[in-house]
């Protein structure tokens, strides 16, 4: 027989910007996390009380409207903690009702974390250890949630299929999110993600097929190969 693994997962496209909210749990507890509960909420809860899951966190990559918008109202319909982003994020946060509207999405509001992470932090869900990795570039409190018995990482809006993230935005750096993606994401491995908007991949797929971050792209270049701070 096949062994039940650790975690499963469902994605569900939130926001006209169909954003992946991502929920994870544990296999043995039924317990998940709500990863960018970006809106449409009523939705998702649904979905999760069908699957016979209780919610215990809700774990933010950064502070985009698309993926945090609706975690205010996710806390007060279930209580759950919110873990993440960085700190750097605050001022993202702080203007997500106005950023909001701007994409159509009209019930977003700001919240506080119950607790900011810092990249090396861990947070649990059920009977499960998830590592955080700070991600600045797209954002500058940009984070990612990785679990390493299952070689799976939701990693928000860094990296894509065949793409990055975008750093036109405030305080956005083209040269930290290389960094961050080549010294922080491609020593773990051959892992499999789930990004922020578009189907999965694995980081092994993109070293050897995105046009940014690729291996021979980055071998023609000449990186910072020190890390993002």
């Amino acid at each position: 027989m096949t062994a039940e693994p650790p975690i499963r997962l469902f994605v569900a496209p939130v926001t006209p910007l169909q954003q992946n909210c991502t929920v994870v749990w544990c296999t043995k507890t039924h317990k998940a996390a709500v990863i960018d509960p970006g809106g449409d909420i009523k939705p998702v809860l649904a979905e999760i009380q069908r699957r016979g899951l209780t919610i215990e966190k809700i774990w933010v990559t950064h502070g985009h409207a698309d993926h945090a918008g609706g975690t205010q109202a996710l806390h007060e319909a279930t209580g759950a903690p919110i873990e993440g982003p960085h700190a750097d994020d605050r001022f993202w946060i702080e203007r997500i009702p106005e950023d909001a509207k701007r994409w159509g999405i009209y019930d977003a509001r700001s919240f506080e974390p119950t607790r900011w992470l810092t990249h090396g932090d861990t947070v649990t869900l059920g009977e499960t250890e998830w590592q955080v990795i700070h991600c600045p570039g797209h954002t500058p409190g940009h984070v990612i949630f990785y679990h390493p018995e299952s070689q799976f990482a939701q990693v928000g809006d860094i990296l894509f299929r065949g793409s990055i993230g975008r750093t036109d935005f405030p305080r956005g750096n083209h040269t930290d999110l290389i960094n961050a993606i080549t010294t922080r994401l491609w020593p773990l491995g051959d892992v499999q993600f789930v990004c922020g908007h578009g189907p999965m991949s694995s980081f092994a797929a993109e070293r050897a097929h995105n046009p940014f971050v690729g291996d021979r792209v980055i071998a023609q270049s000449e990186p910072n190969r020190s890390g993002p701070g």
